[in-house]
């Protein structure tokens, strides 16, 4: 059969399932039993085209729906972070991947343009926060600025912390209704400010320090802005791009993925905030012109060693598992990875 008389003879079955719900059990399992052959028949004969696409869409949604529906071994909550979770992360790997690549690429130009001309950190970190940082590396304590005297003290440059990224993050993803442009432009600005700041203390002969300070936090601190641009993205791509879907309904399955992707910046911004308040603080102690009090160097490396494990474990390869398991468990069942 063409595929243009496959399409003729099911299309008003396709919008009916897409635009009429049922609660009724039975003919959820119908409707699933159809599209499941369906799809199989169109994977047979027309396996690169859209309409293959459409009809897993459609099966995935109402096998979701049953699922979600029946009892469950293990609590929701663990089963969201243990199978939900990377699986949507999976299906949005090419969209992480072109984040961290503007990441990276961004990083890089803060890192080379300030080696070739130093008044660069100026116009991106501002003359008084340099000139603070040059005068604090002239008496010896380079990374004074993360220090803190009081327990109130550090916990108020948690909160401060907290909150600051929280903005930036949250900008980074809602930005992604207006097309992704400004969620482009603040994922450019802060990456080059990344770079330029880790490269100001290599300019001055304090590049291995400075990696054991600032990215003791700034590991999950720059994870979660990934991860933010990376949900912003998301919703640009399904407005800019809904491919077989209308574009409503396209709209409405990104920001879904964005937001249950936007869960987990919660957690990785509050450890980078604790990090930089109560961890980078005891660092830069050790680095000071007395180095009395402080955190022994090896520490500072395991923390930095278990933050970026952790990001390229969950980000990475955990959710390529996940989606290994999920077809060897569902052979006969869409898998929502290929959506």
């Amino acid at each position: 059969m063409r595929e243009a008389l496959f399409i003729k003879k099911n299309a008003q079955k396709w919008q009916e399932y897409e635009h009429f719900e049922t609660n009724d059990p039975d003919e959820l399992a119908g409707r699933f039993t159809t599209l499941v052959d369906d799809l199989a028949y169109a994977k047979t004969f027309y396996p690169h085209s859209k309409v293959t696409r459409l009809i897993n869409g459609h099966a995935v949604s109402i096998y979701q729906s049953i699922y979600q529906n029946k009892k469950e071994k293990y609590s929701r909550l663990i089963s969201f972070w243990k199978t939900e979770l990377p699986l949507i992360i999976r299906r949005n790997h090419k969209v992480f991947l072109f984040t961290f690549i503007v990441f990276a690429v961004c990083f890089l130009m803060g890192v080379v343009s300030t080696l070739r001309d130093y008044e660069f950190v100026k116009g991106v970190l501002g003359e008084r926060y340099v000139a603070m940082t040059e005068e604090n590396i002239a008496n010896g304590d380079p990374f004074g600025v993360y220090k803190g005297t009081t327990e109130a003290g550090v916990f108020s440059y948690f909160m401060f912390f907290f909150i600051n990224n929280v903005q930036v993050d949250f900008l980074l993803f809602i930005a992604g209704l207006l097309f992704g442009i400004f969620t482009l432009y603040l994922l450019f600005t802060n990456s080059v400010m990344f770079g330029t700041f880790q490269t100001m203390f290599i300019t001055k002969g304090l590049g291995a320090k400075a990696v054991m300070v600032i990215w003791v936090h700034g590991t999950l601190e720059a994870a979660a802005m990934i991860v933010s641009a990376t949900a912003g993205f998301i919703v640009a791509k399904s407005i800019l791009f809904p491919g077989s879907y209308k574009r409503l309904a396209s709209f409405k399955r990104g920001m879904k993925d964005a937001v249950k992707i936007m869960v987990i910046f919660v957690p990785m911004t509050l450890a980078a905030a604790f990090l930089e308040s109560y961890i980078t603080h005891l660092m830069s102690e050790t680095f000071d012109k007395d180095g009395k009090g402080g955190m022994p160097v090896w520490a500072s490396i395991l923390i930095l060693s278990i933050s970026f494990a952790f990001v390229v474990w969950y980000f990475v390869i955990y959710p390529i598992l996940v989606e290994r398991k999920w077809k060897r468990l569902n052979p006969s069942v869409p898998n929502p990875v290929i959506i």
